[in-house]
């Protein structure tokens, strides 16, 4: 098992919604502005966030400012009134504190069209901040209203509320990509009677990518930055879209078409590996250093006889680590499952690219939906937080443990 990689990659800041790269000490602020009977700037229209959302309905704003120093606080110089607001210096959409003052990692989840990447996103979310949040001694609080308006509205009311299936993710042609933004917090208890209790904040930046923008390699190039800005990447793979593996899935399941080569998960997954090599400057023979999770979805609908006596049949520990011999097993089972089902080169081609990749099964829903609504059972999550936990462990925000004697 690989060293974790050290908690920042990149010098300054990366916008979550435009990805520009900024030094801290660079970051402008906006004036509060008019209050009641407070004294203070007017609003005045804010052509670069107008740009960036391509309308200026909500783009009259009080103004921005620059202040050096990179403080949390700054004095507007026109109205003196002092403000916490940060925006970034490029699309002047506002920087949540919390993402200024922690480590950022953007995490692009992407897969083909119908690998539940919104369905995935959605259930994750909800065991980060219960279940798994509260085995971790972890919160999960997003850093801004739209975060918390788009998941409300995209994610969790339809879903799990309402047990309706998310609608595929629209491509990013047709409106700006809305990332969600989270403030992940642990708590690491003292092991010893001389050690300190220790806190370690992450912001992660999750974006579900609609399957669509990733048919082609310039509409990759024209409309997903942000698969450049990744600092890691979570490949969804539905098993179902592989043909050798229609002989494992259950009785009464449907599988899918599997007929369009620019929809398979080896060719898309190139596509984005393309970008990644360009954006960090890899030369050829060399491996991306960015770590990768491919986890196969939908593992619910394979034959029970498959996953009987299989790593995969096994819940985790839920011991707040990361349980690498477990950890190995998954990577081991799903490794044979690929090479089973006539996929070995997916395995291959992700060695030769990746410094550091590992293979994952999961359900998110744990059943198979019936008419476009969730199963009688409800959502039953299976092991969707792997993949994630496995991405805290390369970051050093999760240790690693092995079981007794091995």
């Amino acid at each position: 098992m690989r060293s974790p990689v050290p908690s920042s990659s990149r010098q300054g800041i990366t916008c979550p919604y435009c990805f520009a790269v900024v030094a801290a000490q660079r970051i402008p602020y906006r004036c509060r502005g008019q209050a009641g009977r407070r004294a203070g700037c007017a609003p005045v229209l804010d052509k670069e966030l107008a740009a960036y959302t391509g309308s200026t309905a909500g783009a009259s704003l009080p103004p921005v400012f620059d202040a050096p120093g990179g403080k949390a606080r700054a004095d507007c110089p026109t109205c003196g009134q002092t403000t916490g607001s940060r925006v970034c210096p490029e699309c002047h959409n506002p920087l949540p504190p919390a993402y200024c003052d922690s480590p950022g990692r953007i995490v692009a989840l992407v897969g083909a069209k119908n690998a539940g990447k919104s369905t995935y996103i959605a259930v994750l979310l909800h065991e980060l901040m219960n279940r798994v949040g509260t085995e971790l001694d972890a919160s999960l609080v997003a850093c801004d209203d739209r975060t918390i308006e788009r998941y409300k509205r995209d994610f969790a009311r339809p879903l799990l509320e309402e047990r309706r299936l998310l609608p595929t993710t629209a491509s990013a042609a047709t409106s700006p990509r809305e990332p969600l933004v989270y403030l992940l917090t642990r708590t690491r208890r003292a092991r010893t009677r001389f050690a300190r209790e220790r806190t370690d904040s992450l912001a992660l930046v999750l974006f579900d990518t609609a399957g669509e923008d990733l048919r082609s390699r310039e509409v990759r190039d024209l409309h997903l930055r942000y698969l450049e800005a990744a600092d890691a990447v979570i490949f969804l793979v539905d098993p179902l879209e592989l043909p050798a593996a229609r002989p494992s899935v259950g009785d009464g399941v449907p599988t899918g078409a599997a007929d369009d080569p620019d929809s398979e998960p080896i060719n898309i997954i190139a596509r984005v590996t393309e970008a990644l090599r360009a954006r960090h400057g890899v030369r050829p023979g060399e491996r991306l250093r960015v770590p990768v999770a491919v986890a196969l979805t939908k593992i619910d609908v394979l034959r029970p006889a498959l996953l009987r006596q299989s790593a995969l049949h096994r819940s985790r520990t839920g011991a707040g680590v990361l349980d690498l011999d477990d950890r190995e097993a998954v990577n081991e089972q799903v490794r044979s499952l690929l090479h089973e089902w006539q996929a070995g080169g997916l395995d291959t081609y992700l060695g030769q690219q990746y410094a550091d990749y590992a293979l994952f099964g999961l359900s998110a829903l744990g059943g198979v939906p019936e008419n476009g609504r969730v199963g009688a059972g409800g959502v039953r999550p299976y092991r969707t937080e792997d993949p994630l936990l496995w991405l805290l462990h390369r970051f050093g925000m999760l240790a690693g443990a092995r079981s007794q004697g091995s």
